[in-house]
């Protein structure tokens, strides 16, 4: 697909989607969240889309929301989130796909918001994330306030979104903001371990399980153990849960189509 400040490609299985401003630190303008939002759309609905990667050009991930762009212009901050970022992050946790945020650089304010909706974050040891809201007297939005204190506790959380500092990598992998932290030389061969994995895995039970967590932060125990119940019934119908069965049973490795 061909987009103006967006890379889609799409190559065995494995979706990279490229945040492409890098003069300005891959920041959020007003048509890159929309293609943002396209992007997420034509991902969901492509049955070739096994796993995505999202990160940035250049040496940043997201520098955020574009001030010189919207500079001079009254903008309602409501009619914005609404309209543009709120969807993107919708559909990043309702893409019943795994997403991997290659982080290669600075992830600040909705650009960590992004990182933070991803399903995993890989990052350089070079990767910051900074929740820069409060420098400009604004607070978390796209979906960080409700990340943060489920990731790291309400204590950290209040202190990053409060006092705006910078996590490097190394302090974000011991605080469980990401998973994995590698040398820049490194970063993309430790993204392909994962994309290797995903693109070859039972992409709908990953889905439903996707789901499945997503639920539980706003859930009872008797309502996930009911959900789990139909989680299973669901994913006991699938053609991944028949092949690996049958794998299993003639001792080979099995073949998942991701259906």
């Amino acid at each position: 697909m061909a987009y103006q400040f967006l890379k889609y490609e799409l190559a065995d299985g494995v979706l990279t989607i490229t945040l492409n401003r890098p003069d300005v630190y891959n920041a959020l303008n007003d048509e890159i969240t929309f293609e943002l939002q396209d992007a997420w759309k034509a991902a969901a609905k492509d049955e070739a889309v096994r796993v995505v990667v999202l990160t940035g050009e250049g040496k940043a991930f997201c520098s955020g929301q574009d001030l010189k762009a919207g500079a001079g212009q009254k903008r309602s901050f409501l009619d914005s989130l609404h309209k543009r970022y709120n969807p993107i992050i919708r559909a990043m946790r309702n893409l019943p796909k795994p997403v991997i945020c290659r982080l290669n650089g600075v992830a600040a304010g909705a650009g960590c918001s992004m990182a933070l909706a991803c399903d995993m974050i890989i990052a350089s040891e070079e990767a910051t994330l900074i929740e820069v809201f409060i420098n400009i007297g604004l607070v978390p939005d796209s979906g960080s306030a409700y990340f943060l204190p489920r990731l790291v506790g309400m204590s950290k959380a209040f202190e990053l979104c409060a006092m705006g500092n910078k996590v490097k990598a190394a302090e974000a992998l011991e605080l469980g903001l990401v998973s994995k932290v590698v040398s820049s030389a490194q970063l993309d061969e430790a993204v392909k371990v994962y994309t290797d994995y995903f693109s070859k895995a039972p992409t709908k039970a990953i889905g439903i399980i996707k789901k499945m967590l997503n639920k539980s932060a706003t859930s009872t125990l008797d309502e996930m153990l009911d959900y789990e119940a139909y989680s299973q019934e669901t994913a006991g119908s699938t053609h991944d849960h028949q092949e690996g069965v049958k794998a299993f049973l003639e001792k080979r490795k099995p073949v998942f189509l991701g259906k």
